[in-house]
């Protein structure tokens, strides 16, 4: 990230990146598949469908999502959200980058949905759980949006995540 914020994400060569980390080219293409893949993979997805599973049991399903999320984005420190929000403006300038990012977003839909429906007793690709998986990731992408153009403050993140996922949970 610190490669692509001085020199530019598309004059950033993934030579550079290994040579910055000192690993081979080669090393790198076992941790990621793309360049792309730099800015899109995170800890998060993982963590989420953790959380998920770990979440209190009397929770309905949305309730259990606005849990997860209220773990893992509250227990952000400020070096995290600023990443977060370089990586987020990356996404928007970049089509490669937005292109892997939305193939990225597709995999964490099935990935919570899969987490939930386990919750549930239902198949892992059970239509009404991922549409609520989709639904809340909708809101969610449209809360970290705002926060990005608008400029929110940063320590507001995890509270307007969690305000989006109360309007998929109780309408407008």
């Amino acid at each position: 990230m610190r490669l692509f914020a001085q020199q530019g994400y598309d004059e950033t060569t993934v030579e550079q990146i290994a040579a910055a980390a000192e690993i081979s080219p080669s090393t790198f293409f076992r941790y990621f598949k793309t360049k792309e893949d730099v800015v899109v993979q995170d800890r998060y997805d993982d963590l989420i469908v953790e959380k998920i599973a770990a979440a209190p049991a009397e929770l309905s399903p949305i309730a259990t999502i606005r849990w997860t999320m209220r773990e893992v984005f509250g227990a952000l420190d400020v070096g995290e959200i600023e990443e977060g929000l370089a990586r987020g403006r990356l996404i928007l300038e970049n089509q490669a980058v937005r292109s892997r990012s939305l193939q990225n977003m597709l995999a964490v839909t099935g990935a919570m949905s899969a987490a939930l429906a386990t919750r549930l007793g239902r198949p892992a690709d059970d239509f009404r759980v991922r549409a609520l998986c989709g639904a809340c990731l909708g809101a969610m992408i449209e809360s970290i949006m705002t926060w990005m153009i608008e400029g929110t403050q940063i320590v507001d993140l995890a509270k307007s995540i969690d305000d989006a996922l109360e309007v998929v949970e109780n309408g407008i």
